[in-house]
């Protein structure tokens, strides 16, 4: 009986770790060589297609710690990896990675995407189907964190910008979407952005549209003012001319009436002039207001409660890039938030340890160019002298 009880206690345990554990349906670090017997490169572009260089980057805690990043300008880079499929019906998703533009993105997508299944991963391109789309995007004016979530076949841009980062270090980004239909972004676990599906995307049609039995009546009236009907224009108003001769202008000494005609003072703005004469307004005795269209409920509309819900059997990432160099690492798909968060302090560890090596080296790049101003310096001051002692 006290085996039996022992055991039962055990297995209780055991259900009720893995319920706080959650459970990670897919994780890429990419830190061995056989990550491209995981992943499969899409033939779909061909030539115009880039290599991917498997590296730990500029900067690195450890060297073994890799990513892999895009290594050719001007290249299309398509690449897949497939898992179980999963259902997050219930639970939350989350989606988290990493991203380090070397090279100062200046034109290029930094996004992956979470695919369903049955995606044909030879010819996986850009028209391939995706249930959600996230990350940074850079080209010019643009720079935002992309959530695109499909739905019905559709998808979706999220209505708002998120700035995303532009330096040159490694920063992690995190979607979290939950059950009760709301979602959260994160950079380097901190929000950035958080709210409602149903409210930040246009999933659904409207809850309320103008009737459709209803217009503004032809007698209502929605001028604020009118001209004043009693207004009369004061005598004299239109002789004022709009330019006369400059009473300070003088003929000149040289001015020949046989040879120039009559001389004539060149015209000036009349500071008298008022231009034309236009009745004032007055507030408008008809007024009624500004017509307001009235709302019904829309038959159409009809909430869903499972917008969030996605089945999911795969990561992506479907990119074009004018200038390569960015590292992606780290790819996180899970259902615990907690899980994410953890994994995500290690990696902005690795983004503060390059800032601190970015700074050391710019410090000794200023040294140097110090050293070598006051050594040029120094022969010149000797040139002079030699210079002086010849003469």
């Amino acid at each position: 009986l006290l085996n039996m009880k022992t055991t039962l206690a055990l297995a209780l345990i055991s259900i009720f770790t893995l319920s706080v554990l959650g459970t990670t349906h897919f994780s890429e670090n990419f830190n061995d060589e056989a990550w491209t017997n995981r992943w499969v490169e899409s033939t779909f572009k061909g030539s115009d297609a880039g290599d991917w260089v498997h590296t730990a980057g500029k900067f690195f805690i450890d060297e073994n710690d890799k990513g892999i990043k895009t290594g050719t300008d001007y290249r299309f880079y398509q690449l897949s990896s497939v898992f179980d499929e999963f259902s997050n019906k219930d639970k939350d998703l989350v989606f988290q990675f990493s991203i380090k533009n070397e090279q100062q993105l200046d034109c290029g997508g930094g996004y992956i995407k979470l695919l369903p299944a049955n995606v044909d991963q030879q010819n996986y391109n850009g028209d391939s189907p995706y249930n959600i789309m996230f990350g940074p995007d850079i080209c010019g004016s643009t720079k935002r964190v992309h959530v695109i979530l499909s739905y019905k076949g559709e998808n979706h841009l999220i209505n708002h910008n998120i700035p995303c980062e532009t330096d040159t270090f490694t920063h992690v980004y995190t979607l979290i979407i939950h059950p009760d239909q709301t979602y959260e972004v994160l950079i380097d676990n901190v929000e950035k952005r958080s709210g409602s599906l149903s409210e930040d995307w246009d999933f659904l049609p409207p809850k309320q549209i103008k009737d459709p039995n209803q217009s503004k009546p032809e007698d209502w009236v929605d001028e604020a003012t009118i001209a004043d009907p009693d207004a009369v224009k004061p005598e004299g108003w239109d002789d004022i001319p709009q330019f006369i001769p400059d009473p300070e202008a003088e003929q000149p000494e040289d001015w020949d009436a046989e040879l120039d005609g009559d001389w004539e003072a060149p015209l000036m703005p009349n500071a008298e002039y008022q231009g034309e004469w236009t009745p004032p307004m007055i507030p408008n005795p008809e007024y009624k207001g500004q017509w307001i269209h009235p709302l019904v409920d829309n038959p159409d509309y009809e909430y869903d409660s499972e917008i969030y819900s996605f089945k999911t059997a795969g990561v992506g990432i479907e990119i074009w890039q004018v200038k390569s160099g960015s590292i992606f690492d780290n790819i996180l798909v899970c259902d615990d938030p907690a899980e994410a968060r953890a994994a995500a302090e290690k990696i902005i560890a690795l983004r503060d340890h390059e800032k601190q090596a970015q700074s050391a080296e710019d410090e000794a790049a200023r040294l140097e160019q110090e050293e070598e101003m006051a050594r040029l310096e120094e022969e010149l001051e000797e040139e002079d002298g030699h210079f002086h002692d010849e003469l």
